[in-house]
């Protein structure tokens, strides 16, 4: 008689996300997203059968929501989603992509270009009327569909400007391509019109410019740094704005903690952020919580936000965040990190 070796049991699948209302409009997204930026190549290349593979991956788990644009990988990104949610059923997908720049023929390679192995074109900062209306045309051609759900105007901010400039870019922004992104919500070629950027400020002065439905707030509300609390989060409850947030882990090591060579905004975090960090992981370890998770959580339950779009490279990356939404995190966590000065008191955390 021969010994019978029975099967590991397979992984048990996380349940799909649950959705919340876009703010005032009537459509949801899952509370999880996909952030398209590294399918765009970003920083490192990644291979067509795997993006398609990631891609899949996320639509099986129950993601509804997927966010790209033209910039990621000048191209790139936009083309890849299109294939990948082209055959799926149209209204059960929720896309968002962004206005901002137009891209031309012709690059010149650059060891200091974040995407390696994008497309060959230039991009080129563009925020009037024409030029919205042309990018969000060029986005349904590259894409492959008939319209997308959510338009961002995108990366109108200091960071990408400039003090000097984006207060220019920034009233052309608010002028001609608010009437353009209007005009084509208007014609139904686009649900919620929105901004999005790496600064809670310039979303602030968008809202107070113009009734926007959304924005796309990449970073400024986090487990480390919550300074939206102060202006912006509140102006979003009371006019009912959606906020998907992007750049939940502080570009790194809020996923990978303060480790050697962490990365703070793409870059070595400085010595204030790998202390911080540390502390916070010592509260984690104390209360036997993952930082990943408590990231993931902490964001989600302020009131205004809507979605977090990780930026997942891998299945096996999204299949764990999105398990980590069921694993239990205890309130005397929160109360420990708010306790220690780690987190701000007025900060809204899971109940």
């Amino acid at each position: 008689m021969t010994d019978t070796v029975m099967p590991a049991p397979a992984p048990v699948p996380a349940p799909p996300p649950a959705r919340r209302r876009f703010g005032r409009l009537d459509f949801d997204v899952t509370e999880i997203g996909y952030g398209a930026a590294p399918i765009g190549n970003f920083l490192a290349p990644i291979e067509d059968g795997v993006a398609a593979a990631m891609l899949e991956s996320a639509w099986a788990a129950g993601l509804n929501y997927f966010d790209t644009a033209p910039l990621y990988g000048y191209g790139l990104s936009e083309h890849r989603v299109g294939r990948a949610l082209r055959e799926k059923p149209r209204d059960a997908v929720v896309l968002s992509t962004k206005v901002g720049y137009l891209l031309s023929p012709g690059r010149r390679a650059s060891e200091r270009d974040p995407w390696r192995h994008g497309l060959p074109f230039t991009p080129t900062y563009a925020y009037g009327y024409d030029a919205t209306l042309r990018s969000v045309e060029d986005s349904l051609q590259r894409l492959g569909l008939d319209r997308i759900d959510i338009a961002f105007i995108h990366d109108v901010d200091v960071i990408n400007h400039g003090v000097a400039r984006q207060r220019a870019h920034f009233e052309v922004a608010m002028a001609g391509g608010w009437d353009a992104l209007v005009r084509l919500r208007d014609e139904g070629v686009v649900k919620a019109i929105g901004v999005g950027v790496n600064e809670w400020e310039v979303c602030r002065d968008a809202l107070i410019a113009r009734d926007f439905d959304c924005l796309l707030l990449a970073g400024r509300y986090t487990l480390l740094e919550q300074q939206a609390l102060d202006e912006l989060m509140p102006l979003c409850v009371a006019r009912d704005v959606a906020v998907v947030l992007g750049g939940g882990f502080n570009g790194g090591i809020l996923a990978t903690g303060a480790v050697p060579g962490a990365k703070y905004e793409y870059k070595p975090a400085p010595p204030e952020i790998m202390e911080k960090v540390s502390r916070i992981e010592a509260v984690c370890a104390r209360h036997g919580v993952r930082l990943i998770d408590a990231a993931i959580r902490f964001v989600l339950a302020h009131p205004a936000i809507v979605s977090i779009i990780p930026g997942t490279r891998t299945p096996a990356q999204l299949a764990d965040n999105l398990a980590g939404l069921a694993r239990e995190i205890p309130s005397d966590f929160w109360a420990e990190l708010t306790h220690e000065g780690l987190l701000r008191a007025d900060a809204p955390v899971p109940a």
